[in-house]
């Protein structure tokens, strides 16, 4: 059966998590078709420049997701909550879907897709062939996301989506790389990854500190059980 908290979690958190998730979108559509005169609903403009605008949401979008997605295994873990792995692999596939939009945007109406232009970014700007190749990583992910391509790769979908710490350290050096002046937005994201990380790498340490001194108590159980047992030796006499 069904329990409560998975209803709620089913029925209330991750709608309410999914229509969160469209609201750069939604921001970013409306804004185009207001631009346009089309648009029913007042938003803020995008500026002189549209459609720099319009990729910059999707990407900050993008890394915004990727960071709330490494937020929910701490939170678990602190939490004692397992029900918020629920929420991971949504908010995930939001993640790829905003990095997807990113590029599309980049290559289409940012180049006009001129794939000259494009290679020419690539070799001349390596911040974009950092971004690219965190996108590449993240397609294997959004493929082996659901529950049958767990099931089928096993441990090894545990190894694949490890990728996940590689991307996020892409995607905040993409945007790092591409600040001129004022890091300080760059910096904070750097801030939160290496928290994040940390805490990971801290966790892992702890666990293996403390299944060495299981195994060290579980041997030394049965040398101190034989020492006990063992008959006392006779007193030498002189």
């Amino acid at each position: 059966m069904v329990s409560s908290v998975e209803r709620r979690y089913r029925y209330a958190y991750k709608p309410v998590v999914f229509l969160a998730c469209l609201i750069p979108l939604a921001w970013a559509v409306a804004a185009v078709l207001q631009g346009a005169g089309i648009a029913a609903l007042h938003v803020p403009g995008l500026g002189p420049d549209p459609v720099r605008r319009v990729l910059g949401i999707f990407g900050h979008s993008a890394l915004n997701l990727l960071l709330i997605t490494l937020c929910v295994t701490p939170l678990r873990q602190l939490s004692g909550n397992a029900q918020l792995l629920r929420l991971r692999r949504m908010l995930g596939l939001f993640a790829f879907s905003y990095a997807l939009l990113h590029f599309a945007t980049y290559v289409g109406p940012f180049q006009g897709f001129s794939w000259n232009a494009i290679v020419k970014d690539l070799v001349k700007r390596p911040y974009i062939t950092v971004g690219f190749a965190a996108l590449v990583m993240l397609v294997p992910l959004a493929v082996t996301s659901t529950n049958a391509m767990m099931r089928r790769l096993k441990r090894r979908w545990q190894s694949l989506h490890r990728l996940i710490y590689v991307i996020a350290l892409f995607g905040v050096w993409h945007y790092w790389w591409q600040v001129k002046k004022d890091i300080r937005e760059p910096l904070i994201y750097a801030g939160l990854l290496a928290t994040l990380l940390g805490w990971r790498l801290w966790r892992r340490q702890r666990q293996q500190r403390q299944q060495r001194q299981q195994r060290a108590a579980a041997a030394a159980g049965p040398a101190a059980a034989t020492s006990r047992s063992a008959p006392p030796k006779a007193q030498e006499t002189a």
